[in-house]
Formats: C-alpha cells, sequence, structure tokens
C-alpha cells in the first residue's frame, strides 16, 4: 500500500478540550495551513505545517475530506504536546483556542464544521 501524496493546500484541524486551533490570517482567523513539499502525504503536511506556525506537536491522524471546494485537504490532528515550542513562527499570545461557538464567523470548509458539531461541547 502506497500513502497518498499531498496536492493543494492542507488544513491543520487542532481540536483540544473542546476548542480548535486558530492562526491569524489577512482577514481574521483561520485554520493553520499550507502546501505540500514533493511526495509528502497530506497527514505529514498537517503535522508538519501546524509545528512550522505554532510549535506544537500533533499527528495527522486522518482526512475529513479529500478535496475541498479550494483545491485542499483537511487533516483532523491530535496534539501530542500541552504547550508549544520555541519553534513556531507565531507565539503563544498570537494563537487563538476557540470554541465551536466562538469560531461560527471563521471561515471554514463544511466538513470541519460539521466535524465541529459533533466533537465539541456545546455552550
Amino acid at each position: 500500500m502506497t500513502a497518498e501524496r499531498a496536492e493543494g493546500v492542507v488544513r491543520a484541524v487542532v481540536v483540544y478540550d473542546g476548542r480548535l486551533l486558530l492562526v491569524p490570517e489577512k482577514d481574521g482567523w483561520g485554520l493553520p495551513s499550507g502546501t505540500p513539499q514533493p511526495a509528502e502525504t497530506p497527514q505529514a503536511t498537517a503535522a508538519r505545517v501546524v509545528y512550522e506556525i505554532t510549535g506544537y506537536l500533533v499527528d495527522g491522524t486522518e482526512p475529513l475530506e479529500q478535496r475541498d471546494a479550494g483545491g485542499g485537504t483537511a487533516i483532523l490532528c491530535r496534539l501530542l504536546t500541552g504547550s508549544p515550542s520555541d519553534g513556531g513562527r507565531l507565539g503563544p499570545d498570537h494563537l487563538r483556542w476557540a470554541s465551536a461557538e466562538e469560531a461560527a464567523d471563521t471561515p471554514l470548509p463544511a466538513p470541519v464544521r460539521h466535524y465541529l458539531q459533533g466533537h465539541t461541547p456545546s455552550i
């Protein structure tokens, strides 16, 4: 069995304690996202991107969607560390852990919203 190579933008969906990890974008907040390196799987891309941007170690576990309307993939990631390392481009004060309710105005792909509705506590 061969691993699927990532194409397009890979969005990392990191949920911990009912909250979603968001990073600043030009027009607000969004998911940690990036493009794959040659021969990199979507799961490996998600884990690398989260670490490079935030310093958190995650395990890209499963795709929430194979291809979204924007030509990318959303990958559910499991948080492996309780605090970020110094290696991320953004410090902890530039990151946001948002409840599903707080993320309601954040532009998220439909499968991500669907996942959050079923896997995060209601407030």
